[in-house]
């Protein structure tokens, strides 16, 4: 509903307007587009470099089974460190007070409960040249497992 409500706002919002007084440009930030512009090009570089190193769908799925507790813990760090948790996460304690405090807790909380749980089962689960959907296909009524993992996705976009 609210999707529908901003698509159909959309026309009007793009038609308002101008902004009305004095306005200056602001100059043109050449450093940032510099600094922009090699994060870019390292990025590339580093997506080209692993390429060539992956060999099979094993190589790249798992790296071969050559990622050590460490480098694991450093992604799973990355993951709890980054932008969108960090930026949702402040934002809904300034927004919910100490409700959002709890939610966070609950987030970092969760996350190894559902590793432990769930990780090895889903490890043992996916062969290698599989994914997850196929062998829930296989394992399972089809139709009826596909209709309930996308009754889910989309009662968890929705929420």
């Amino acid at each position: 509903m609210v999707l529908i409500s901003a698509t159909l706002a959309a026309p009007a919002a793009l038609a308002a307007g101008s902004l009305d007084g004095n306005i200056q440009q602001q100059a043109l930030n050449i450093p940032a587009i510099v600094m922009f512009l090699a994060f870019v090009a390292a990025t590339l570089a580093i997506t080209w470099w692993a390429s060539r190193r992956t060999r099979s769908a094993s190589d790249y799925y798992a790296a071969g089974g050559n990622i050590t507790g460490f480098q694991n813990g450093l992604a799973i760090a990355g993951d709890y460190m980054s932008a969108a948790s960090f930026l949702g996460i402040s934002g809904l304690v300034y927004l919910s007070g100490f409700d959002g405090l709890i939610y966070s807790i609950g987030f970092l909380v969760g996350w190894p409960i559902i590793l432990f749980l769930m990780a090895e089962r889903l490890r043992n689960l996916v062969t290698d040249t599989s994914e997850l959907a196929e062998e829930e296909k296989e394992r399972f009524d089809g139709q009826y497992i596909r209709s309930q993992t996308g009754l889910g996705a989309s009662s968890a976009s929705a929420h």
